[in-house]
């Protein structure tokens, strides 16, 4: 019997979310719409120049195991943090949520990761992100009965810039499939895909990836074209299964020959889109691990998705459970 439905692994983000105007990134040589990796000085620079903050515990992955657990299923998580102030947040958030977290804090240096998101009017956010203790993770963080007993375990993309991280991913899908169990990953973001695509395509054709998750943009640079037709093709030859979002057009579902599309939910206004990837993964693998059909797994994601974007902040404020059932969709 599985104790879990999913494991997540990733980078341990508390995130700082403040408004802006898009001169203000400009100004700064902050990329739009992207994550951009940055040293603690610049950290401490962008964090002077920021307005008014809301602080919110993320990380990709984490996200992703708060809106599993939003939903009523049984979630657990790998991710890394400090002995300090923002560290003791972010484990209590996660814990809060009913996520399984038991990964050992490191020492007060280097401090949690945080991550300095500007929101821009148009709802699009673009983050700036100091790992921090993030690349203190590896292969003895790893807890290998929770891998063995999760029906998935799921990483972010992010994760694969620290070094120690990689080889503690590899081991998770080892033990994942000599236990029958599936691992996936989400490609997390285009300029990520363009530092590591040889090595995102080598985990998807070897087997160490079941499942991926991507958006349009991400699965476009994976494969280096503007056909995405040509791009689902070559991702339904490279893994078992894919869902790839396209924002206001909803999902598409690919498993060899086959494409299931649906349409994003209808929301009222877009606040935020800071976790709608990683919420659009929450539902999937929420239904995927209850035995829902592919379409009705791909409904769930954009559900989920569609609630967080009108919201400040990556984690639903809502019980995704009741909001689901409130529409007939479990």
């Amino acid at each position: 019997m599985s104790q879990f439905d999913v494991l997540t692994v990733g980078n341990a983000i508390v995130d700082i979310i403040s408004r802006c105007q898009d001169q203000f990134l400009i100004d700064n040589g902050i990329t739009k719409s992207a994550m951009n990796l940055i040293d603690a000085e610049r950290a401490e620079r962008l964090y002077s120049l920021m307005g008014p903050a809301v602080e919110a515990s993320g990380g990709s992955a984490g996200n992703t195991a708060a809106g599993i657990a939003s939903f009523g299923g049984k979630a657990a998580y790998f991710g890394k943090v400090a002995q300090d102030q923002l560290g003791h947040i972010f484990t209590h958030d996660i814990r809060a949520q009913g996520v399984h977290f038991e990964t050992a804090a490191g020492t007060t240096q280097p401090p949690t990761a945080r991550s300095m998101i500007f929101v821009t009017e148009d709802g699009e956010r673009s983050m700036n992100t100091y790992l921090g203790a993030c690349v203190e993770f590896g292969p003895e963080d790893v807890e290998p009965e929770v891998v063995a007993q999760s029906k998935v375990t799921y990483f972010e993309g992010y994760l694969w810039d620290p070094p120690r991280a990689k080889q503690a991913i590899l081991d998770c899908a080892r033990i994942a499939h000599e236990n029958g169990r599936e691992m996936s990953m989400t490609l997390s973001d285009s300029f990520c895909v363009g530092r590591y695509r040889e090595e995102f395509l080598e985990l998807m054709r070897s087997g160490t990836v079941d499942i991926v998750f991507a958006n349009e943009q991400e699965a476009l640079s994976l494969y280096e074209t503007d056909d995405f037709a040509e791009a689902l093709t070559r991702l339904s030859a490279d893994c078992k299964l894919a869902a790839v979002t396209m924002g206001d057009q909803g999902a598409v579902v690919v498993k060899g020959d086959e494409r299931i599309r649906v349409p994003a939910t209808e929301i009222g206004s877009l606040v935020d889109t800071t976790g709608a990837g990683d919420l659009f993964a929450a539902g999937f693998l929420f239904g995927y691990t209850n035995d829902r059909t592919l379409e009705d797994c791909a409904h769930l994601g954009c559900y989920a998705a569609g609630i967080v974007i009108q919201q400040i902040g990556p984690r639903p404020m809502m019980s995704l459970k009741q909001g689901a059932a409130e529409i007939g969709l479990i």
